[in-house]
């Protein structure tokens, strides 16, 4: 996984989160403890599915299209090893609400027909 990458990406949304907290606190002096926790989830929530989508398809292991087959994923109901059908990208939510999108490899079992995103 390359981390590194991810780290001006990362704190330049952790910075606008915590600006937008700074600033949404100017506007609502007088907010309950739950309204500003609520105010501050919203905002981290948004770096969180950022970090999350990232996270995800750093995985070296998201393409394994070219892997020997007893090194591919397997149809859970053949055990046979997948074929690759492409990259198919799927949108998926997150805890707080957020969709991320996560393009990985898209397997066909070759004995039942079956296709999925290995959960790899």
């Amino acid at each position: 996984m390359r981390c590194t990458d991810f780290d001006q990406r990362w704190r330049e949304l952790s910075e606008e989160a915590m600006t937008g907290v700074k600033e949404w606190r100017l506007q609502h002096p007088r907010a309950s403890l739950t309204e500003i926790e609520v105010a501050i989830d919203e905002r981290l929530s948004k770096v969180r599915a950022r970090m999350v989508q990232d996270a995800a398809l750093a995985s070296d292991q998201t393409d394994w299209s070219e892997a020997p087959a007893a090194e591919r994923p397997r149809c859970p109901t053949c055990e046979r090893p997948l074929r690759s059908a492409g990259s198919q990208t799927r949108q998926v939510q997150t805890q707080g609400g957020h969709e991320v999108a996560l393009s990985r490899k898209y397997g066909v079992c070759p004995e039942c027909g079956a296709g999925f995103f290995p959960p790899r």
